[in-house]
């Protein structure tokens, strides 16, 4: 089976590239009130915008969770994302920004980091995305959708640990997915391995982002 996507989402959407369902987001939610799931790491009070010409990756799945974390003041709060995840991934002519505001004498400041061109895409193993906002098209192969999150078995399964996600809410699975001209905002990446080709990394004062 095979299921393609054209055009932009968002996680309150229900569609196929990034869907936590709002029961799922909501089951979380009583969970973590009830002290069922225990908190996972702090992201910070910044989320990063990535681009790419393309994503192709192997043993992809994906679940409803939140991240919890700072403003930029150091209120508490959190984010309903979805997690995406691959076992293996290829990423062509990457871009990855995040602006820091309100620095004295200096405004907004903007790191930028580039990889994967040039014919050699960043390669990452085990590499977990947790989206807030996506847009891109997308072709995926062998698709399950509506999986419990804790049966997901194509893709590196959930996180574990102290992660804070339903292990019974909605999910999604499939054996490849092929994502191009993608978009997305995101509030954290971890990966078993990340290999940059091509590395390049900039300051710049304003606010100038990948897209």
């Amino acid at each position: 089976m095979e299921s393609q996507v054209r055009g932009g989402t968002r996680w309150k959407r229900f569609a196929v590239v990034m869907v936590p369902s709002v029961a799922a987001t909501a089951c979380i939610g009583i969970a973590l009130a009830q002290g069922a799931l225990a908190a996972s790491f702090s992201v910070s009070g910044q989320s990063f915008k990535v681009t790419a010409d393309k994503l192709v990756g192997t043993g992809f799945s994906q679940y409803g969770a939140l991240d919890s974390g700072y403003t930029l003041d150091g209120k508490k709060t959190a984010h309903p994302v979805a997690v995406s995840a691959f076992k293996n991934a290829s990423i062509t002519n990457m871009c990855q920004s995040v602006v820091t505001p309100n620095i004295p004498l200096l405004g907004s400041v903007s790191l930028t980091l580039k990889a994967g061109g040039g014919g050699k895409p960043v390669e990452a193993e085990n590499l977990y995305i947790d989206v807030e906002d996506l847009s891109a098209d997308a072709t995926f192969s062998n698709i399950d959708i509506g999986v419990a999150a804790k049966d997901l078995t194509k893709g590196p399964g959930m996180k574990g640990g102290s992660e804070q996600a339903n292990p019974y809410g909605f999910a999604q699975q499939a054996e490849s997915a092929v994502l191009t001209d993608v978009k997305q905002t995101a509030w954290a990446t971890t990966a078993g391995t990340f290999k940059l080709s091509g590395l390049k990394m900039s300051l710049s004062t304003g606010v100038k982002e990948c897209y």
